[in-house]
């Protein structure tokens, strides 16, 4: 194998003094392999250092010296010996490669469902924990104890190193389940006006039968019963009482309303940034008093591995209050669009639809839409009894 490092020349010699070169080469103690003699010319490879001394030998000689290099790692590199460039961003890779080897790029938090990782990130912020921090300077057992302490719902705490990356390890407190209060007394009373389809009682006397139809605050299931000593017994009254009633939603808009507005004006505001460091990239008009922004965030990413170094852009699109008169498909269109919120949010997902109508009123100044629902669903409430103290 030819030495990579010192570098090989294969030169050719030939002349009338053929044999005085090659014991000169010998006697100089110039390393000299792969030698050969073919039709009186001598083949061999010296290393790239000895060249110069072949070369005086061969002039003493008058020898016709040819040489060329052979391919190895240092001729490769003396290739790009004149391209600073190259060089500058060889040494440059090498320093982030060792720096960012001992800072902190990334934390993962593992193990928290309740706890939320902002709260987790803030306490470690103040700990030293945060990106960019150097690894040697941290005392991770430390921060373990008081990460258990400092951060509310967090009973265990581990926090370990893989490489540049910190991985937090947690387990959260088990709230003891709360006892139900089945030993208060109370009854079960009607939160509507409604008709009763159906009924599953628990524990209690059932007050009301299928098809009767109940107010608002009537009793539904006692939570006293008598024995026929006349002697009365507390209950705590446990049923699910489904009824059929009737709500109405009413829900109005204007033609002319005030609205932010796109006005046409954008700009950018884009940054280098460098852990929580944002250097502007942009100059100029940055922002307005009043815009909406989109943001998007493209960090660098080195291996598969995301690093602290993005770019972030800023796309400021400046708004303006206007009043802005909508025709009438726009404004029953957007009445329309907060009745199906209404019934997501509102609505309770165990509750029947079984029947919706939508009655529309237009006026001068806007629309009001009157919806008309009737549902079937539970509508017994707990109402605790008050006994008097003996």
């Amino acid at each position: 194998m030819k030495d990579q490092l010192r570098g090989c020349i294969k030169i050719t010699a030939k002349g009338k003094n053929l044999y005085r070169f090659i014991n000169m080469i010998h006697c100089g103690r110039i390393m000299c392999f792969e030698q050969f003699c073919r039709n009186d010319t001598f083949f061999a490879e010296i290393y790239r250092h000895d060249l110069a001394k072949v070369k005086a030998i061969a002039e003493e000689c008058g020898i016709e010296l040819e040489h060329r290099e052979l391919p190895t790692l240092s001729s490769k590199l003396l290739k790009y010996r004149r391209r600073i460039g190259l060089l500058i961003g060889a040494v440059f890779a090498v320093f982030i490669i060792a720096y960012f080897s001992n800072v902190v790029v990334t934390i993962e938090i593992q193990g928290n469902n309740t706890v939320c990782d902002e709260d987790i990130l803030a306490v470690l912020d103040e700990l030293g924990i945060r990106s960019g921090a150097h690894i040697r300077d941290l005392d991770l057992r430390y921060c373990e104890n008081e990460l258990r302490v400092r951060v509310k719902g967090v009973s265990w705490a581990a926090i370990r190193r893989t490489g540049n990356r910190i991985v937090i390890d947690v387990t959260e407190v088990v709230p003891a389940p709360e006892a139900p209060k089945r030993n208060v007394p109370c009854n079960i009373v009607s939160s509507k006006d409604a008709q009763i389809t159906d009924f599953t009682v628990l524990d209690g006397f059932l007050m009301h039968k299928i098809g009767d139809h109940v107010r608002k605050g009537s009793l539904l299931v006692s939570g006293v019963t008598s024995t026929k000593w006349k002697e009365n017994y507390l209950h705590h009254a446990m049923g699910e009482i489904i009824g059929k009633y009737d709500e109405t939603v009413v829900f109005s808009g204007s033609f002319e309303t005030v609205r932010n507005v796109l006005t046409g004006n954008e700009c950018s505001d884009d940054s280098l940034r460098l852990f929580s460091l944002d250097i502007p990239l942009s100059f100029g008009r940055r922002s307005y008093e009043q815009q909406r922004t989109e943001v998007s965030d493209s960090p660098l990413v080195l291996f598969g591995k995301e690093l602290p170094v993005s770019v972030v852009r800023r796309r400021n699109s400046e708004t303006s209050l206007e009043t802005v008169t909508l025709t009438p498909e726009e404004l029953e269109s957007e009445l329309n669009r907060r009745i199906f919120i209404y019934e997501k949010n509102f609505i309770p997902e165990e509750t029947k639809v079984i029947d919706r109508t939508i009655s529309k009123e237009v006026t001068a100044s806007g629309i009001t839409l009157t919806v008309n629902y009737t549902l079937e669903g539970n509508i017994g409430i707990e109402k605790e009894l008050l006994v008097k103290s003996r």
